[in-house]
Formats: C-alpha cells, structure tokens, sequence
C-alpha cells in the first residue's frame, strides 16, 4: 500500500524537492494534500499534475482561493486533518508552519519536520503531543537529518557530544566593515544551497545555525554546551557525533535536501535513493571555527537556549521581524542583531509557554517590540 504524503509547503523551496521525491517513487507514495501560502499559480501547477490530491491555499487574499478545496487559515488546517496522510512534510517557512505542525500531530499524521520553528518555539509541547497521538516527528533539516540516523545508529547514551556544521553562507570571507554595505542581493546569492529569502538571509547571519542549534537541543536532548558548530563551506559533512570514546562519525552526501526528505519518508526503512550521492576522488574539506565577533547572531541563540524557552521564542520572532525589515532595505544587515539582541534583553525571560495560545502570544509580543524599534530608525 503507498504511503499517503501531505505536502505543507509545496511550491516552496522543500516543497518542490519533496514533490521530486515523490515523483521518482511513484510505486511508494501518493500525495493527498499539497498547500501553499500564497503561490496560486504554482499550486494550480501541481493541482494539474495531481488531480486526485486536496488542495489548500492559506493567503485569504488570493483572487483564485475558489479554485482550490480550502483556503485561509483555517481551511489550511482543517485540510491537514481531513486529508488523513499517513506522513505530512512541512516545509513553511518561520512560525507560520507551528500550527500546522499541530494539525498535523493531532490528525495522526507522522511529521517529517523541514519548519525549524515548530520545535524551536513549542518543543516540548510537540514532542507530548506526538507521545499521545502515537506517531513521531521525524527532522528534515539536512543537519538533524543527520543526527537523527548518526544517534539512532550509535545510541543517544554513547553520544557525548553533538556537531552541527555550517556553510558560513556568502559572507563569511567578508570584513566587518565590509558587512556594514550588504544589500539584500547579495545575502541572498548563496554559495552552496537554493533556499526561500528569509532561510538564506538567515545562513548569511548564521541566525539560521542558532535556530538549528536550538532546534537540536529540542530534538535530541542536549544541553548547550554539548552542541557544537563547525563551519563547513563545502556542505558535505551535515553533521557529526563525537562518542564517548572521543570517535566522531559524521554523514556526508551532496547538498542536496532531496535525500533527508527521502530518508524522512521512507523511515524506518533505508530506501535505494538517486539523490546526494559523492563522488570522493575530487572531494576536499575544510573546517574553522565561526567568527561570533563578525556573526552574532549564533551567540545570541546560544544566550537565548540558555535562557529558557521563553526566549528561544524571542530569538526567532525578532529575527523573522529583523529580516523582513531588512529585505525590504528599511535596516542595514548588521542591524539585524543588534534588533534581536535588544529584543532579548527587554523581554520578560519568566512568562508563560505552556500553551500554543501563550507560545503565539509572546511570538506577537516579540514581534511589536522588534516592530517598534525598527520603526524609531527609520
């Protein structure tokens, strides 16, 4: 019987390489939900390709939402639980996909989890829920992808220590004088990997290391200073495990998000894939250490994971506000931390996040301050 896939995201960048997935294992899996948030065209697109498979377009505002099963919001959710997939694939993008991610649990579906915030923001509450539903979130995240088959081959209690690696995005050669004249152009050609704006930005800052940094805490159950990054630019190693016998083993494969997305559909089995395979006779690598001087915004996760909860909701929220303002060029680049460190610091650390109503509150709270700074710049 074919795996039933929901695809939340799909003319996104995860959603198009999950749509490929599913293309080239057509005897495995059936798309029964594709979404997007406002890409009518692309959604049409697909609907086309895949008569049989619900639709669901989230942006209210789109002229062409009747063409579709759902729309809006609540539509979208409402989708996810009427679809019945088996596995649903999330690829929205920021804290948009966290709703989602809990439609998704609570309609039985296992979810292969490309939305960093979903855990960086309500960890703890995903992972009970899922408890309760009985089915798992499996990370796609290239980087957690790897940790997660690294630490189910050698058992969590042999692992001593986690090592996320990073590409250094296009700046990483860049002077801090320099980085002071960046436009959005140039944060968003990056070197190795094809990302949405807001992610790419984010590997520009390294914000999207913090949010990985956080997000493996969540997922694996490190402390802070047992999770470490190592700055990669040929993105051929994702990550590594050091044991306890101080052996590290890394994954390696070709940038390609294509293979954690197959690895996350196909798991528990290991599947025959086309996608991410090496070629070692003209491979070499290189690692350092990331400048957090030059990069701040890695140190400021690690501030925020240490922190509490609370603040790791902080983090994401004024840097989703930071970059939007950013690529609309209403903040220079190196303002972006300066915006989520002083968010950090004027938030109350103690208020509640015991309930998505109170996660989605301080996520809007976050965002007004970060707001409200941006606006006394312009």
């Amino acid at each position: 019987m074919k795996k039933r896939v929901a695809v939340l995201g799909a003319t996104g960048s995860i959603g198009k390489s999950t749509m490929d997935v599913l293309r080239d294992q057509k005897d495995r899996f059936q798309p029964v939900l594709m979404t997007a948030r406002s890409d009518a065209k692309g959604l049409l697109k697909l609907k086309e390709e895949f008569p049989a498979a619900l639709t669901a377009l989230a942006d209210n505002a789109a002229a062409e939402r009747a063409q579709f099963d759902f729309s809006g919001r609540e539509g979208l959710l409402n989708a996810i639980i009427e679809a019945r997939a088996d596995i649903a694939v999330n690829g929205i993008s920021g804290a948009a996909g966290l709703e989602p991610s809990f439609a998704a649990i609570n309609a039985g579906s296992n979810l292969a989890l490309a939305n960093k915030e979903t855990i960086v923001m309500a960890g703890r509450i995903i992972f009970a829920l899922a408890a309760e539903k009985n089915v798992r979130v499996i990370p796609v995240d290239s980087e957690h992808s790897a940790l997660f088959k690294l630490i189910e081959a050698h058992g969590r209690d042999n692992v001593s220590e986690i090592i996320l690696t990073a590409s250094g995005g296009p700046f990483r050669d860049y002077s801090r004088e320099t980085l002071f004249c960046v436009t959005p152009k140039e944060a968003l050609a990056h070197p190795t990997w094809k990302m949405g704006p807001k992610i790419t930005v984010d590997s520009a800052t390294l914000a999207n290391k913090g949010l990985e940094v956080i997000e493996a805490a969540g997922l694996f159950g490190f402390p802070p200073e047992k999770i470490k990054v190592a700055i990669h630019p040929q993105s051929v190693v994702h990550s590594m495990v050091r044991l306890k016998d101080g052996a590290v083993y890394a994954q390696m494969s070709k940038p390609d998000m294509r293979l954690p997305i197959h690895e996350a559909l196909t798991w528990p089995e290991t599947v025959c894939s086309p996608f991410g395979v090496l070629d070692f006779t003209s491979l070499s690598l290189t690692f350092e250490k990331p400048d957090l001087k030059k990069f701040p915004m890695l140190a400021l996760a690690y501030q925020a994971l240490s922190g509490g909860e609370f603040l790791s909701i902080v983090y994401n929220a004024a840097n989703e506000t930071a970059v939007e303002a950013f690529l609309k060029e209403k903040i220079k680049f190196l303002e972006i931390p300066r915006i989520v460190g002083y968010v950090l610091e004027s938030m109350d650390s103690g208020k509640s996040t015991e309930s998505i109503e109170a996660i989605l509150a301080a996520d809007r709270e976050a965002r007004k301050v970060a707001e409200d700074l941006i606006w006394s710049k312009r």
